[in-house]
């Protein structure tokens, strides 16, 4: 007779590139990995006419602030860490080989350390039939690729230590276990914990033994140095995350909500106006010195990027929607600032302007004068693969700390991919005092639908 099918549902939040999970079997469930916002994992329970036992967190997260203590208060779950995280609240800590039960399902967790020194994996097995073993890497094991070991290392370990220590979980922990077991990792493609995850939210073993290169045969060595080199810089939020998780977030619902600006207070806003609409409504109008990162990208990442965390925020957007959106995704992270936000509508300030140009238009004043700045604040390996004509690479994430390599008294045409990142960009060149600064729309994807001429490079960044 087979018996009962596990209950799993993944919850994937694109803005952060997040995988979370729920598991439940009988009348018990448990989530690994949540988000901030809890209220989608209790329905689920709800659903399945189950309750919440255990809240399980495969690391301390630096990428995003965790809702294991909301959740642990709502539902009287246990917060579950390996053995070596630093909690400050009250944690069923497990080692190698421990296990709890789950209904029906057993729940064994494996030390992984090598992302941080605390990870586990979780394999969850269903006692009642033959389903296949889901195993819960956290950011040990991600789809085509392995977690970055280069975040902690104010903790006291090189990347190199903790590059070695994932060669030796990765060999020991994981890979003997079967082809067929089902790898469930806590990120996907965008994520800045890896440097090259897949588009995929899940694989078998067997899959990433055949095609992930960091499972490749090599030796510890060889991994290490494969594992370390081309990592992107860490975002500034991301030590102050991982410590957030440690120390236990503030419910959502205590968090204080922003209040409203009148058009004169606005401008005089002691702190930095975040304008959350399209890169074209930011260009036709925005409040001065405001800076543009859209909602429609991967805001939350790069306002971690940017934005200190602690900074006082006013968010300028089109409706009260997009401002609880905004606010929501910022407090994902862990801004916890934003005290005031603005309706365009309702402004009646001075506004400034950045134009949208096409990729036709830019080529055209490229093609005919060698006395422009075109730029794209792409990634160096993005860059490097296909970029227009004529640009040369300085990326976005340490563009305002390179402003003295740039001309304020020529135009500067800024490009990315899709002029998301560009319309950011922009916005700094603007707020640095550059006037001629023009964002090209449809970025480097509409100068290739354009069939306009690109270039690969061998050297991933070319400065000016």
């Amino acid at each position: 007779m087979i018996g009962e099918t596990m209950k799993f549902k993944q919850f994937y939040l694109g803005c952060l590139s997040h995988a979370s999970y729920y598991i439940g079997s009988e009348s018990e469930g448990a989530v690994i990995d949540p988000q901030r916002d809890v209220q989608q994992y209790i329905d689920e329970a709800a659903a399945n006419g189950q309750h919440i036992k255990y809240v399980i967190e495969t690391h301390s997260h630096a990428d995003f602030v965790s809702g294991h203590i909301e959740l642990a208060e709502k539902t009287g779950a246990a917060i579950i860490y390996g053995r070596r995280a630093n909690t400050e609240f009250p944690t069923l800590k497990v080692k190698n080989g421990d296990e709890l039960s789950l209904g029906n399902i057993v729940l064994q967790f494996l030390e992984t350390p090598g992302h941080t020194p605390e990870s586990i994996c979780v394999i969850a097995q269903n006692t009642e039939n033959g389903e296949a073993l889901k195993l819960f890497t956290g950011d040990t094991l991600f789809i085509g690729d392995v977690g970055r070991p280069d975040l902690i290392g104010s903790a006291g370990f090189t990347a190199e230590d903790m590059g070695s220590m994932l060669y030796d979980s990765l060999h020991s922990k994981i890979m003997p276990l079967p082809d067929d077991t089902e790898v469930y990792p806590a990120h996907g493609a965008g994520s800045l914990c890896g440097k090259s995850l897949s588009n995929e939210t899940w694989s078998t073993l067997g899959n990433q033994k055949q095609f992930n290169y960091a499972l490749k045969p090599m030796s510890k060595s060889e991994f290490v140095e494969l594992v370390t080199d081309g990592q992107t810089e860490v975002p500034s939020y991301f030590p102050k995350s991982a410590a957030k998780n440690l120390q236990g977030a503030l419910s959502l619902d205590d968090l204080p909500k922003p209040s409203l600006l009148s058009s004169e207070q606005i401008e005089s806003f002691d702190g930095i106006v975040l304008d959350i609409r399209t890169s074209d409504e930011f260009g036709r109008g925005h409040i001065l010195n405001a800076i543009n990162i859209g909602l429609g990208g991967k805001f939350a990442s790069w306002a971690g990027t940017f934005i200190p965390i602690g900074t006082p925020l006013a968010l300028a957007a089109n409706t009260d929607e997009e401002i609880d959106e905004g606010f929501m995704r910022l407090a994902r992270i862990g801004f916890e600032s934003v005290e005031r936000f603005i309706l365009m509508k309702n402004f009646k300030g001075e506004i400034s302007t950045i134009e949208q140009i096409s990729v036709e238009a830019v080529n055209e004043i490229t093609s005919a004068t060698g006395n422009t700045q075109f730029l794209d604040v792409r990634q160096p390996g993005e860059y490097a693969a296909a970029h227009a004509r004529q640009t040369y690479n300085l990326p976005l994430n340490i563009l305002a700390n390179n402003l003295d390599k740039l001309d304020p008294d020529l135009s500067i045409y800024v490009i990315c991919q899709t002029g998301y990142r560009s319309s950011l960009a922009a916005s700094i060149l603007k707020n640095a005092g550059i006037k001629n600064v023009f964002n090209v729309a449809g970025g480097t994807s509409a100068w290739i639908d354009a069939g306009l001429e690109t270039e690969a490079s061998t050297v991933a960044c070319a400065n000016p």
